[in-house]
């Protein structure tokens, strides 16, 4: 047991903040908004991670220190001790933020949320950016 952990240590960490496209990359997202997903949970991304048979670990007394308000972060196992990976379409991180994106948009638990808001924002009636126009 005491070996486990740690090896825990050693896993690569995911915070849901990576995968998140309601967040801006200087608040800590990681892959491109169009890949990205609207408010990921631990839940889901260990979830998604055992889906892709990655070895994981929910840890739910940490936060992410930009945003300590949430809270739990994944830890992951991209490698074995030989150095090949678990899954062989996902060779780094940045593959593996990708693919649970993806993953948690078709996530079962989940609800449609996109809906709503794409119906309000249909009736505001002012459109552009505003603001001062540059000579």
């Amino acid at each position: 047991m005491d070996g486990e952990i740690k090896n825990i240590k050693k896993w690569n960490i995911l915070y849901p903040v990576y995968i998140n496209s309601k967040k801006t990359i200087a608040e800590g997202r990681r892959i491109c908004v169009t890949k990205a997903c609207e408010n990921p949970t631990c839940t889901e991304i260990s979830d998604c991670c055992n889906f892709l048979k990655i070895p994981c670990a929910i840890e739910l007394d940490k936060a992410y220190p930009r945003d300590f308000m949430q809270r739990g972060r994944v830890r992951v196992l991209l490698k074995r001790e030989d150095g090949t990976p678990y899954n062989p379409v996902i060779p780094s991180r940045k593959q593996l933020m990708i693919n649970v994106a993806e993953l948690v948009r078709r996530h079962p638990n989940r609800t449609k949320k996109q809906e709503p808001a794409a119906s309000s924002a249909a009736g505001s009636s002012k459109s552009g950016k505003g603001g001062k126009k540059k000579r």
